[in-house]
């Protein structure tokens, strides 16, 4: 009886036994398979990349061989037997095409060098003095702290963030004067660091470019930039207003245009900040307390050239993606009155959606000025494969990493990290620079990637050779992007780091989900 109901019961087991152990033998092939390709790529990569050389070698071979056979006395016979027409036209042809070519391509722009605005220790803002002045000031009730406490706990910031001074007021000051101090606090420590760094003399600044979102006073930021540093009478002057956190590329892309109207050698002085003071919320509505949390002070100024005999970067390319056409993005990032007419930014539930969407856009622009050919050839095939296959095949994400040694990830928030790190399949140290900037220093809207590319600088792990990628979200919405390529490495680790770089990276927790 026993032994006929153990014969049962491993009858019954059989068949799972033998399902579990193909399982795993299909899941062991799947593995060694991928493996394999992994293995196979490099040379893949290699071989793509360098198919020019792959086929002209052969030719050169071939033709060498050929003229061996043939004999030096035979192929100066043919080369006599030549028309003068002939021969001109193979001489001219080429001179002038390149003569053509190096007449109308763009020149080349240059980074001189940048500078970060250094916060203060006593412009520090820890999570208890913030969540403190909030309880106290009357237009919070305890349900938008609640709101704001969990937001801050989330968010990704530290404890060294820091406000303008007028925001250390109960209540905060958000009058005109405050404003212009603020703004003359942090673009003017910016600019006299980077004369002293670069030793460039204001007089020999030819063109400059401001951006500012939410300050737009009467005389400009421009025009405070000249009078404070005396520059010529005819220098070039724009100040960029409400195109968002990703307006830091506009300029610079604006900035590069102005370059190739300029004399040669000519110096573009590009600002980028973004003013806390007038635009601190204060109101009740959820969607608009999220830039109260996030946002800080900081800014930054960069000098750009056609002239590279000093400069430390060269500017590759400049992408920009606008998806201002679609309500939905349009009203994503929006400035607007509560019910009770406080005025602020109201950041909509669909921002990460279309952020994703603008990235897409970016990438896809982006992509085939940047990635080498072995990942445009993959890309160009998956493309195809789904087309066919009517899209039951996931899309082939290119590779990124195989076009750029450094990321700066516009440092908006930990869910447009994550987001980003997500759909570029960036490793931990790879979004390192862009966590430790919102640790350190918060959402510092467009000046954010100056600061995360001088952790970059900091850590030592700047080469010369080494190519950057740029990312900025605005709104509007917008997607930005630009690549720059490193031609000399910084000599120290100054700049906003100087006093805290020994302690980063830091260990950010995992956000609860309750």
């Amino acid at each position: 009886m026993h032994t006929r109901q153990a014969a049962r019961r491993h009858d019954a087991t059989a068949p799972q036994l033998t399902l579990e152990l193909q399982t795993t033998t299909r899941g062991e092939d799947m593995a060694n398979s991928s493996g394999q390709l992994k293995r196979l790529k490099p040379l893949y990569q290699l071989a793509v990349n360098n198919f020019l050389a792959v086929v002209t070698v052969p030719l050169a071979v071939a033709v060498v061989l050929k003229v061996v056979e043939v004999g030096p006395e035979e192929v100066l016979a043919r080369a006599r037997a030549l028309q003068p027409l002939h021969m001109f036209l193979a001489a001219f042809v080429p001179a002038a095409a390149t003569a053509v070519y190096l007449m109308l391509r763009p020149r080349a722009v240059y980074m001189v060098d940048y500078a970060c605005f250094r916060t203060s220790p006593n412009c520090r803002v820890p999570f208890a003095t913030f969540l403190e002045h909030s309880r106290v000031w009357p237009g919070f009730d305890e349900r938008s702290v609640r709101f704001m406490t969990r937001l801050l706990e989330r968010s990704g910031l530290g404890e060294e963030t820091c406000l303008p001074y007028a925001q250390h007021y109960i209540p905060p000051s958000r009058d005109l004067e405050s404003s212009r101090a603020e703004v003359e606090l942090v673009i003017f420590s910016a600019i006299d660091d980077l004369l002293a760094k670069t030793s460039i003399s204001p007089d020999d600044i030819d063109i400059v470019v401001v951006n500012c979102s939410l300050f737009a006073p009467t005389p400009s930021f421009t025009d405070m930039i000249i009078n404070r540093y005396k520059l010529r009478k005819d220098v070039r002057n724009v100040h960029l207003s409400g195109m968002g956190c990703s307006a830091g590329l506009i300029a610079v892309g604006l900035a590069r245009n102005l370059l190739q109207v300029a004399p040669k050698g000519a110096h573009a002085l590009v600002v980028s900040t973004e003013t806390i003071t007038p635009n601190y919320y204060m109101g009740q509505e959820r969607a608009m307390l999220l830039p109260n949390c996030l946002f800080r002070m900081g800014g930054a100024a960069v000098l750009l050239s056609t002239n590279g005999a000093n400069a430390r970067f060269r500017l590759a390319r400049v992408v920009r993606t606008l998806t201002g056409a679609k309500d939905g993005a349009y009203h994503c990032v929006y400035q607007e009155e509560d019910d009770r007419g406080n005025v602020g930014i109201n950041l909509s539930k669909d921002l990460m959606s279309i952020a994703g969407d603008a990235l897409k856009a970016n990438i896809t622009a982006m992509g085939p000025l940047v990635l080498p050919a072995s990942e445009q050839l993959l890309f160009a095939l998956s493309f195809i494969a789904r087309k066919v296959l009517s899209g039951r095949i996931k899309p082939y994400i290119p590779d990124f990493r195989t076009a750029f040694e450094h990321f700066c990830i516009h440092a908006g928030g930990r869910a447009v990290i994550d987001e980003l790190q997500r759909s570029l399949t960036l490793s931990d140290e790879q979004v390192e620079a862009s966590r430790m900037t919102l640790h350190r220093f918060g959402n510092t809207s467009s000046s954010s990637l100056w600061y995360e590319l001088a952790y970059v600088e900091a850590k030592g792990r700047m080469r010369r050779g080494d190519r950057v990628w740029m990312i900025g979200f605005g709104s509007g919405f917008k997607c930005n992007s630009a690549a720059w390529e490193c031609i000399r490495p910084a000599g120290n680790a100054g700049g906003p780091w100087a006093t805290c770089i020994h302690r980063y990276p830091v260990h950010i927790p995992d956000v609860l989900k309750h």
